[in-house]
C-alpha cells in the first residue's frame, strides 16, 4: 500500500474506510485479515495512549467513559443543535467561547477537551495509515451538510494531514462506484441511510455530467436512532432512567441494541442481552423482526417524506426515476428495502456492499481528479439559499437553494446616508425573508470607502460557492476599488430539522414574508425620500412657489403617517403623491445641474490654449 498518493475516504458515523483506484477499478483498503471498515470509535488510556477503530470498540465496554464514538454527529454543531441526544452521550460536552466570539464545541475525556475536529482527524489517521499514508485525498460527507459541517471535515482532513482534493456528496460518490455515470443519461435516486445520516439526492445523467438536481436529508436519522429505540424499551423494561448518566450501563445498552438489529436483519428473532457481573446484572428480552420493523416504521417514513421532497423540489415523481441506489449500512434492513422499493416502483440496487460503496466511488472521483482518465463532470448543488442582510432587516437572497456548484452570484448595493466610508454585510443562511427567520453566518466589513454623496457608492457584492460546498464572499466598491474578503466559517451549523423547517416556512408563510418585506422595502424608499427631498429644499427651495412648498409639507406630514402604519397600498399611494409634489424641486435641480455643466463646457471652450 506505500505506493498509494491518492485515495478516496468514506468518514462514516459508525465506519469509516479508504478505497483508491488501480488500473482503472476501484478497491477498498482491507487490513491483512481482510477487514475494511474501521469503527469510527477512540479510546483514551489513562497513560495518554489513543486506539482508534477496532481495538477502541472492543475497550467500550470496558472503559466506556474514555471510548467515544459517533463523532460525525457533532461536526460543525452546537450544544443547542445536540440537545435531544444529550442524554445517550455518556461524556461531557461543552461550549467554549473563542476570542472572535465563536462558540465551539469540546469534548471532555481523561481531564481533556478535544474539538469534534480533532477527534474525527485521529480517524482519518489510521484510515490514512492502513492505507500506506497518502498525502491527498477526497473525503465525502452526507449531501445535507451544510457550510459549517464541511468545513469541519476538511479541517479533519487537514489535521490528520491530508491535502483535501475535493468534499463530495456521498449520494453522488454512490453512484460513480456502481457506474451509473456510464448509462449515458438517466435519473438516479440514491438513498442513503448511514449510522448517523440520512440522504436522498436525485441526479440527473447526460453525456457523462452528473447533476445533483434536489436533495434533502436529516441528521437525526441512521441506525443510531434505531439502536436507541431498542434501548429505550429496554431501559424501560428494566425501570432505567437513562437521563440519568451513566457511561457503564449506556455502552453496555448500545453495544447490545447494536447486535440485536445486525442479528434481525438475518433472522426473524434475536435476543438482546446486557450483562454487568460487577453490578450482578443479567438481563435478556427477545425482539422480533415485526416488532423491530413497527418501532423503526416512523422513521423510515420519514425518510420517505424526505425522499418525496427532493422529488417535488426536481419536479418529479416516483416512476420518472430510472435507477435507486441504496447505500449506507442501514440499508441492509429488509423492511427499509422493502419500504423503498414500494415507494419509486422499482428494485434498488443492492449488488455492492452498502458499507464500502460511498469510499469506491470516491476513490472514483479522485482517480478522476489526478489522472482524468474518464470524461465526467459532478455538478453538486447548494442545499440553502445564501444572502445577506439590508436595510430593516431584510435578507436579499443571492445564491439560491439547489443552485449548481460552483455556484456564483453577484449584486450591486450602495450606501443608505452621506459619506459612509464602510460596510458592514451581514451573511445569512436560509430560505425565510427576514433575518430573524434566518441563521446567521457570519460577517464581511468593507473599509476605505471615500467619502460620497448617499446612493453614489457602487459596492458589488460576490458570493461564491466551490466544489467543495464552502462559500466566500467578496465586496468591492467599483469607484475606488476598495476590496474585502472572507471565507465563512461559522460556529456552527444547522440541524437537519431546522433546514426543513426553514424551508417548510418558506413556502408556508410566503405571502406573509412577501408583504413584510415590501413594508419594510416601501418604508425606506419612503424615507430615502424625505431625506433627498430636505437636501434639495436647502438647495433650492426658494425657487418653489409658496404653495408648491405647502403642497411638499402635507405630503410628507401623509407619507409619515403612512410609514408607521401597516397598510401596504395606502404606503405606496402616499410615495406616488410625494414624488408627484416634489417632481417640481426636481425639475429645478435638474435644470441646474444641466446648467452648470453647460457653463463649464462653455468655459473650457473659451480658454485661450483652444481658440
Amino acid at each position: 500500500m506505500n505506493s498509494l498518493q491518492v485515495v478516496g475516504i468514506d468518514l462514516g458515523t459508525t465506519y469509516s474506510l479508504a478505497a483508491y483506484v488501480e488500473n482503472g477499478r476501484a478497491m477498498v483498503v482491507r487490513d491483512t485479515h481482510g477487514v475494511a471498515l474501521i469503527p469510527s470509535c477512540i479510546s483514551f488510556h489513562e497513560d495518554g495512549t489513543v486506539l482508534v477503530g477496532s481495538a477502541a470498540k472492543a475497550r467500550a465496554l470496558l472503559d466506556p467513559e474514555h471510548t467515544i464514538f459517533s463523532i460525525k454527529r457533532l461536526m460543525g454543531r452546537n450544544l443547542a443543535d445536540l440537545k435531544k441526544e444529550l442524554e445517550l452521550i455518556p461524556h461531557q460536552i461543552v461550549e467554549r467561547e473563542t476570542a472572535d466570539g465563536r462558540k465551539v464545541l469540546h469534548v471532555n475525556i481523561a481531564g481533556r477537551e478535544y474539538t469534534p475536529e480533532e477527534l474525527s482527524a485521529m480517524i482519518l489517521k489510521e484510515v490514512r495509515r492502513r492505507a500506506g499514508n497518502p498525502s491527498k485525498a477526497v473525503i465525502t460527507v452526507p449531501a445535507y451538510f451544510d457550510d459549517s459541517q464541511r468545513q469541519a471535515t476538511r479541517d479533519a482532513g487537514r489535521i490528520a494531514g491530508l491535502d483535501v482534493l475535493r468534499i463530495v456528496n456521498e449520494p453522488t460518490a454512490a453512484a460513480l462506484a456502481y457506474g451509473l455515470d456510464r448509462r449515458g443519461q438517466g435519473i438516479i435516486a440514491v438513498y442513503d441511510l448511514g449510522g448517523g445520516t440520512f440522504d436522498c439526492s436525485i441526479l440527473s445523467l447526460s453525456e457523462g455530467v452528473f447533476k445533483v438536481l434536489a436533495t434533502h436529508g436529516d441528521t437525526y436519522l441512521g441506525g443510531d436512532d434505531f439502536d436507541r429505540l431498542l434501548m429505550k424499551a429496554v431501559a424501560a423494561d428494566m425501570g432505567v432512567d437513562l437521563s440519568h448518566k451513566d457511561p457503564e450501563l449506556l455502552q453496555h445498552l448500545r453495544d447490545a441494541a447494536e447486535r440485536t438489529k445486525i442479528a434481525l436483519s438475518l433472522a426473524e428473532n434475536a435476543e438482546l442481552k446486557v450483562e454487568i457481573p460487577t453490578r450482578a446484572l443479567h438481563y435478556t428480552r427477545t425482539f422480533s423482526r415485526s416488532e423491530f420493523e413497527q418501532m423503526i416504521q416512523p422513521l423510515i417514513e420519514r425518510s420517505l417524506e424526505r425522499c418525496q421532497s427532493a422529488l417535488r423540489d426536481a419536479q418529479l415523481t416516483p416512476s420518472q426515476v430510472d435507477e435507486v441506489v441504496l447505500v449506507g449500512g442501514s440499508t441492509r434492513i429488509p423492511y427499509v428495502r422493502r419500504r423503498v422499493g414500494e415507494f419509486f416502483g422499482k428494485t434498488p440496487h443492492t449488488e455492492l456492499n452498502p458499507d464500502e460503496v460511498v469510499a469506491l466511488g470516491a476513490a472514483i472521483q479522485a482517480d478522476i481528479l489526478t489522472s482524468g482518465r474518464r470524461d465526467m463532470l459532478l455538478l453538486d448543488v447548494v442545499p440553502l439559499s445564501l444572502g445577506i442582510e439590508t436595510l430593516g432587516g431584510v435578507v436579499d437572497k443571492i445564491i439560491h437553494r439547489n443552485s449548481t456548484v460552483p455556484a456564483r452570484g453577484v449584486t450591486r448595493y450602495t450606501t443608505a446616508v452621506d459619506n459612509q466610508t464602510a460596510i458592514l454585510l451581514n451573511i445569512y443562511q436560509g430560505e425565510r425573508e427576514l433575518t430573524k427567520d434566518c441563521r446567521f453566518l457570519g460577517t464581511l466589513k468593507l473599509a476605505g470607502i471615500p467619502p460620497m454623496p448617499a446612493q453614489f457608492p457602487q459596492v458589488d457584492v460576490t458570493f461564491l460557492v466551490n466544489h467543495d460546498g464552502i462559500l466566500t464572499v467578496t465586496a468591492k466598491e467599483q469607484r475606488s476599488g476598495a476590496e474585502a474578503q472572507v471565507t465563512i466559517q461559522p460556529a456552527h451549523g444547522l440541524t437537519r430539522e431546522e433546514i426543513e423547517k426553514l424551508v417548510e416556512q418558506s413556502i408556508e408563510y410566503a405571502q406573509q414574508d412577501f408583504t413584510a418585506r415590501r413594508l419594510i422595502e416601501l418604508r425606506n424608499k419612503a424615507e430615502a425620500d424625505i431625506r433627498h427631498t430636505h437636501k434639495g429644499l436647502a438647495e433650492a427651495g426658494d425657487q418653489l412657489t409658496p404653495q408648491q412648498r405647502d403642497a411638499i409639507v402635507t405630503a410628507e406630514e401623509e407619507l409619515r403617517a403612512a410609514i408607521r402604519s401597516d397598510d401596504l397600498s395606502a404606503l405606496q399611494q402616499a410615495i406616488d403623491r410625494f414624488a408627484q409634489v416634489t417632481n417640481p424641486l426636481a425639475t429645478i435641480i435638474m435644470n441646474e445641474v444641466i446648467k452648470k455643466r453647460l457653463s463649464g463646457i462653455a468655459e473650457r471652450e473659451l480658454k485661450p490654449e483652444n481658440i
